[in-house]
């Protein structure tokens, strides 16, 4: 597999869904992340292929998610992140590469009773019209080629945006990762 497509599958696994939603300000590493978040876990992507995420501590508070191809040894990704807990909600903030404005991506995630990692994007056209609302500061630029939404209000209210109830409809299931037993 080519590294381009590992790349392309670990950002759509981690943050995407169709648009994308980016931030300038970062989660800050402030919380650690759960325990049960780190080590191994395994889904099949949308090729067949078994994608393999390995989530370890990099320093306080920060983390690191390396995604490849089960069995192949090149094209391995990595992405810096830090996690935030706001009410019964975790938060991933991810580092993007230059080709995504090398802002932030938010996601958000859950570890569910059946020992799986759940991953949730953010729908993007709901943040689209936020901004033209009001709502939420900030601008539509391009991404790869279509419309994104860079939001530039501060993190404590995007967090208050995200955690309020009645907009529980722009997290979006991404992908589902089963522990892998060591």
């Amino acid at each position: 597999m080519k590294a381009w497509r590992v790349a392309m599958v670990a950002v759509v696994c981690l943050v995407l869904n169709g648009c994308l939603v980016v931030f300038k300000e970062p989660i800050p590493p402030v919380e650690a992340a759960p325990t049960q978040l780190l080590g191994s876990w395994m889904r099949q992507n949308e090729w067949g292929e078994q994608l393999l995420l390995d989530i370890s501590r990099s320093a306080d508070n920060r983390y690191n998610a390396q995604i490849r191809v089960l069995g192949q040894a090149d094209g391995v990704e990595n992405y810096p992140f830090t996690v935030a807990r706001k009410g019964q909600r975790w938060y991933a903030s991810i580092g993007l590469p230059k080709r995504f404005g090398e802002h932030y991506a938010i996601a958000g995630f859950e570890l569910n009773k059946r020992n799986e990692l759940v991953l949730y994007s953010l729908d993007a056209e709901t943040f689209l019209h936020e901004l033209q609302a009001g709502t939420l500061q900030g601008e539509v630029v391009q991404t790869q080629g279509s419309d994104s939404a860079l939001i530039s209000s501060p993190l404590s209210q995007v967090l208050a945006y995200l955690n309020d109830p009645a907009n529980a409809d722009v997290f979006t299931e991404n992908a589902r990762y089963q522990r892998v037993e060591q």
